[in-house]
């Protein structure tokens, strides 16, 4: 029996609509093709428009907080940790409910009870160890803004983690996988803080897990399941590719460090400044060689990013300009390369292109796979169509993006 909340079918359905639609947009279905599509992968499940989704979710919010409420001001709850257990209890039963019986996916509903029922997971946390952790009442660690090293923290990491890991593998939901990303690192943070050696080396420590993360997501797509968790799974790629950036990044490091140690004023230089010299000027130049060479274009756009925060970051320190001349300067480079290379790309060179993505050339697996399911269906594409120029049953990728 799979412990999965929702049936895989509905992502995987979810997944052929949405490559059947773009398809559709770019002229390469005919109106027959994409009725056996949609005839072979039915959307059957409750997962209205966004805004809607949004709208359901402050709702929910909102009612669940209106009961337990009521129900603290009707004395029905005489103690914190009931109301608590109350919530937990009515969060998790109601999101089964709407999810089996229901059948929402992601809807707005199912994703505030789940939220909502975490909420009241860390509420009895606070309720049930609040001796165990002395930070909840002791001004010393709000002073120095430092919680990741108050006593006790690491049991409350830990309480935390357990339910965030089966959220995760249950609901596949992208809010739950960054909190159960944070709680890590914060957890690693909390160990490793507490001795100056841990202290010099939580840095590349940080560097190591985002490292090993990213290593087993690159195995992910060609797992069975992978449809189920593909939002999670980019959250969690994007999250450890910041952080492996970051985590070497020399400001992030030099300050970080003058907060722990404390004082005031400037910051002080820190240990192994030349390699953290290097981290800032070349993790952002390898995402960007790997994003072009790979056509990963969320790869190409954190190094954009992290290029940005590396010149930030030799500004902060080093200022040679005003910085309304500087931000002025930066702009008309910036916007100057970007017209430059669209100009360069408006006919596709070395697999890169850039026309919209309505326009450009089918590129991802799905769409073969597409080919590949409907070949079957009695309304399939009719003999002799192409798909954007490749053999039928090859969908034609020529790897642009």
């Amino acid at each position: 029996m799979s412990f999965k909340a929702y049936p895989t079918a509905w992502p995987y359905h979810t997944a052929m609509q949405a490559a059947a639609a773009r398809w559709q947009r770019r002229g390469l279905l005919l109106p027959a093709q994409r009725a056996a599509i949609d005839a072979a992968y039915p959307v059957d499940y409750y997962q209205p428009a966004i805004l809607l989704r949004v709208g359901l979710f402050v709702a929910t919010l909102l009612s669940v907080g209106s009961l337990l409420l009521a129900l603290g001001i009707g004395a029905r709850v005489h103690s914190e940790f009931g109301l608590g257990l109350f919530a937990l209890v009515g969060s998790v039963v109601g999101v089964e409910v709407v999810i089996i019986h229901s059948r929402h996916y992601h809807s707005g509903v199912d994703m505030a009870l789940l939220y909502s029922a975490l909420l009241a997971w860390e509420f009895l946390i606070l309720c049930s160890f609040s001796e165990w952790l002395p930070y909840s009442y002791s001004h010393q660690y709000y002073d120095h803004d430092f919680w990741l090293i108050a006593p006790g923290m690491w049991l409350h990491l830990l309480l935390l983690l357990g339910p965030l890991l089966l959220a995760l593998w249950r609901y596949a939901d992208p809010v739950v996988a960054a909190v159960t990303f944070g709680t890590v690192m914060a957890l690693l943070a909390n160990v490793l803080l507490h001795g100056a050696f841990g202290q010099l080396l939580l840095p590349f420590a940080m560097m190591a897990a985002s490292a090993v993360l990213l290593y087993w997501l690159e195995k992910q797509p060609d797992r069975p399941n992978y449809l189920y968790y593909r939002t999670s799974l980019v959250v969690l790629r994007t999250l450890a590719l910041a952080t492996f950036y970051l985590a070497g990044n020399y400001l992030i490091v030099r300050e970080g460090n003058a907060k722990l140690i404390g004082g005031y004023g400037p910051s002080p230089q820190i240990p192994l400044a030349p390699v953290f010299y290097v981290f800032t000027a070349v993790v952002p130049l390898l995402y960007l060689y790997l994003g072009l060479r790979r056509h990963d274009r969320l790869v190409l756009l954190v190094g954009v990013l992290a290029v940005a925060f590396s010149i930030f970051t030799v500004r902060y320190y080093h200022a040679i300009m005003p910085p309304e001349v500087a931000a002025t300067l930066a702009g008309l480079v910036l916007t100057g390369l970007a017209l430059a290379a669209l100009r360069y790309l408006r006919t596709p060179r070395h697999g890169l292109t850039a026309a919209p993505d309505d326009e450009a050339t089918p590129h991802f697996n799905l769409e073969s796979l597409i080919v590949a399911q409907t070949a079957h269906v009695p309304a399939a594409p009719e003999a002799g169509f192409q798909f954007g120029g490749g053999q039928s049953g090859g969908g034609g990728a020529d790897s642009s993006y």
